[in-house]
């Protein structure tokens, strides 16, 4: 075992190293200049487009289908994350993380219009993500199929198998923190309220999303601005902080200006998963009249994770000073004074504590100094709030990986193998809040990387229909029309759906 878990880090290494993470990035920034910085031109259609639209039968609403990319990208990333972000590179990191948003609505952009553009309808629902889009899309019809089969299958393993233990692990531990409650009672009701509604299907799923994503991120960034009001005499030296430090202004971050980049576009594409092939497969579910209108819907969200969600963390934590920042020698160049134990052994690295210990200063009286044993509102919102970003996150995992197992199956023993993986994956929520397995979360790493590896190099090649998407919608737009999707007269192939149903469907809608 010691062998296997060697290769699977060594394997995470290549995987993950700065190579896709500037991979990401740089695709976010060509993207972003091919279609003249949309993220700017067309902010407003974006929350146009976002509250429009209708569900049907078929397809769930676009705001449905933003809710459910949601509960994927708002989960123990945007707290913990954001926490290890400054933790490495200090407030600077935050700027690049916002960077990293606005370039990577981009790729955003591209993945979910190409999602769209080759779903499909199976037992009255749509599908679609990468696998199809980029089996369709390859003129090698041969090398595409192969390359999808290898999309779909990562992606079942690291969503439907082994991301989703991390994630209740997650919760176990921040319930039994705040509430005292065993791992086994939450891994028993997390299994019972997963299972009662991944058999609902995606559209129950997508009524879940709707309303507790909105919910929790609402409720999370009210509890950062009134943190804020109360203390809104510091806000113009948090700004000046973050700026100054992320261009090396700042004298006591200088020597840290490299790590400050670097993690914070490593947490940036971490935490919005821009280009990483999540997002268009809640995106190909909604029910439009045209892709582009997803595709920027979906642009937008990833905004919401990262310039609202990760920046009222990272306001919460800067604003009352309780964060750590490690120098270039591995010394704290500044020490809050906040920390956690683990087996008897001091922490002061990034993680939930600092979230905690940000509100608890706020709101809990005489409570200056950070305190391991206190608990207080800190601890139980965010102890709340975990267990909504990950629960979530848990159907946003399903989802995608029931729609690599309907690719797989092609109407083919479909429903059986769909039973196995509800039962998979709540076995290993339940599993995983009454164990540690830090070999799943390494074996779930490797599974997403080799899917953004597999969908950024897909969207690069595949970019000509999602550009085209763009340039007739906003055509259409400009001739004060409702942008309506015609492939063939666009010159795209493949687009069985919008080719041969798409009318047949506003007909019937029609009739």
């Amino acid at each position: 075992m010691g062998n296997f878990e060697s290769f699977v880090k060594a394997a995470n290494d290549i995987i993950w190293s700065n190579a896709l993470i500037y991979l990401l990035l740089l695709t976010g920034i060509y993207f972003s200049i091919r279609m003249r910085f949309f993220q700017v031109r067309l902010l407003k259609s974006m929350v146009k487009e976002m509250i429009g639209g209708d569900k049907s039968a078929a397809g769930i609403s676009s705001f449905q289908a933003l809710a459910v990319s949601l509960s994927g990208r708002v989960g123990t990333g945007n707290i913990a994350g954001v926490a290890t972000a400054i933790f490495i590179g200090g407030p600077g990191a935050v700027f690049w993380m916002w960077a990293v948003a606005f370039l990577g609505s981009g790729s955003a952009f591209v993945e979910s219009a190409l999602g769209q553009i080759f779903k499909r309808k199976e037992f009255g629902q749509y599908r679609g993500g990468p696998a199809f889009y980029i089996e369709k899309g390859f003129k090698n019809k041969k090398l595409g199929k192969i390359y999808a089969i290898v999309f779909a299958v990562s992606t079942i393993m690291a969503c439907g198998l082994l991301l989703p233990g991390v994630q209740s692990n997650s919760i176990a531990a921040a319930v039994k923190s705040a509430f005292a409650i065993k791992y086994v009672y939450t891994g028993i009701l997390l299994a019972v309220l997963l299972g009662l509604i991944i058999f609902g299907g995606i559209k129950l799923i997508a009524n879940v999303a709707q309303f507790v994503v909105p919910f929790m991120a609402i409720a999370y960034i009210l509890v950062a601005v009134v943190i804020l009001v109360m203390n809104y005499d510091k806000i113009p030296g948090i700004f000046s902080l973050i700026f100054s430090s992320a261009f090396g202004a700042k004298a006591t971050f200088g020597g840290i200006i490299g790590a400050m980049i670097t993690i914070g576009v490593k947490r940036g594409v971490y935490s919005n998963e821009a280009g990483q092939g999540t997002g268009p497969h809640p995106a190909a579910a909604a029910e439009v009249s045209h892709p582009a209108k997803q595709g920027l819907v979906q642009a937008f969200s990833v905004y919401i994770d990262t310039l609202f969600v990760c920046s009222a963390t990272a306001f919460m934590i800067l604003i009352t000073g309780m964060y750590n920042v490690k120098g270039a020698d591995g010394n704290l160049i500044v020490d809050g004074g906040v920390y956690y134990m683990q087996d008897g052994v001091k922490h002061v690295d990034g993680s939930p504590t600092y979230t905690q210990a940000a509100i608890d200063k706020a709101f809990s009286a005489g409570q200056e100094a950070f305190h391991p044993d206190f608990i207080g509102t800190g601890s139980y919102f965010v102890a709340i709030a975990l267990f909504f970003f990950a629960f979530t996150t848990l159907l946003a995992y399903y989802y995608i990986a029931e729609t690599n197992v309907a690719y797989l199956t092609q109407k083919r023993g479909g429903p059986l193998l769909m039973l196995l993986l509800k039962f998979a994956i709540m076995a290993a929520v339940y599993f995983g809040c009454v164990r540690t397995a830090t070999i799943a979360w390494d074996l779930g790493d490797m599974g997403v990387g080799i899917m953004a590896w597999l969908n950024v190099i897909a969207i690069i090649i595949l970019q000509k229909p999602a550009l085209k998407a763009l340039k007739d919608y906003e055509k259409q737009k400009k001739a004060g029309k409702d942008p309506v999707f015609n492939p063939v007269d666009l010159g795209i192939k493949d687009a069985d759906f919008w080719e041969h149903e798409y009318g047949k469907e506003t007909e019937s809608a029609n009739s």
